[in-house]
């Protein structure tokens, strides 16, 4: 049994064999990527200057909305809290529930492409895991 923690009477945790603690445990925050998708409704940004200031990488703040067009709704904002859009209808339905159970979830940019007056911009969500 190499990789085991043991209590000692002094209450101090250690590893067996005088192994590394850092071998057996985790970052205590990580992120879990969950699902890929893309950035719907920027043809509707009322500021469209939000499309140039960001990149590949930015995490993005997703924020669940009230809309009466989609009760599952989920605001994507950027670094600087501007609206960039939503997380598409089709694949909002289990990020919702588990933003309204209180999960934490992000989003980063995984993809910029422009095609004409149109930018779609894909993106990787992920739980945020204590």
């Amino acid at each position: 049994m190499a990789e085991e923690l043991s209590i000692k009477q002094d209450g101090i945790v250690s590893l067996t064999e005088n192994h590394d603690l850092g071998s057996l445990i985790k970052p205590l925050t990580k992120e879990i990527h969950l699902f890929d998708s893309f950035v719907a409704g920027t043809t509707h940004l009322s500021d469209k200057s939000v499309l140039d200031e960001i990149g590949i990488g930015d995490k993005l703040t997703l924020k669940r909305e009230d809309n009466k067009f989609d009760s599952n709704a989920i605001l994507i904002l950027t670094e600087s809290k501007k609206k960039l859009g939503y997380v598409p209808e089709k694949d909002n339905v289990i990020f919702a529930r588990l933003m309204d159970a209180g999960k934490l979830l992000i989003a980063r940019i995984a993809k910029i492409e422009k095609r004409g007056s149109f930018t779609q911009i894909s993106i990787g969500i992920y739980l945020i895991d204590f």
